[in-house]
């Protein structure tokens, strides 16, 4: 894994944001107790039993209304990733970004500033997730300036 650049008062004052459908519950649960156990404030916005029937569109709106600064990070799992990453997106201010490989979630943090992350369960182990959430919350947004405008137009879409 490369150097990651992080800023210890960030990370202290971020809240993480969980949410999974009944295909990333398991996983959802066991990174919930390893983010604990790493320091971060967790909320978990469910599901809080494995339903199977349950809707990972109603995971992803509770995460994004859960969101109170700027600086909160939302974590979402579903089986294929897919759906959350749609229903997050859906979302001004969202940029949701799919986990599938380190530096891509490395890019997405410096390059596009994701503020969600939406893991596939069923294609993603547990380690290879933990090392892409790391990345995620401890990667800095690029400052400079094309990558800010990107950003605010973005913003503005809508």
């Amino acid at each position: 894994m490369g150097k990651i650049r992080q800023s210890v008062w960030y990370i202290k004052g971020m809240k993480v944001i969980l949410g999974a459908d009944h295909g990333g519950f398991e996983m959802k649960e066991s990174l919930k107790s390893w983010l604990v156990g790493e320091g971060y404030t967790v909320e978990d916005v469910g599901a809080a039993n494995l339903v199977v029937d349950d809707d990972y569109v109603d995971y992803a709106k509770e995460a994004v209304k859960a969101v109170t600064s700027a600086g909160d990070r939302i974590i979402l799992l579903c089986r294929n990733g897919f759906g959350m990453l749609i229903a997050a997106n859906r979302y001004t201010g969202i940029r949701c970004g799919l986990a599938f490989d380190e530096e891509a979630v490395r890019k997405g943090r410096t390059d596009d500033d994701l503020n969600s992350l939406a893991i596939p369960s069923d294609y993603i182990g547990e380690e290879n997730a933990k090392q892409m959430i790391e990345i995620f919350l401890k990667e800095t947004s690029s400052r400079e300036d094309k990558y800010n405008r990107r950003i605010m137009k973005l913003d503005n879409l809508i």
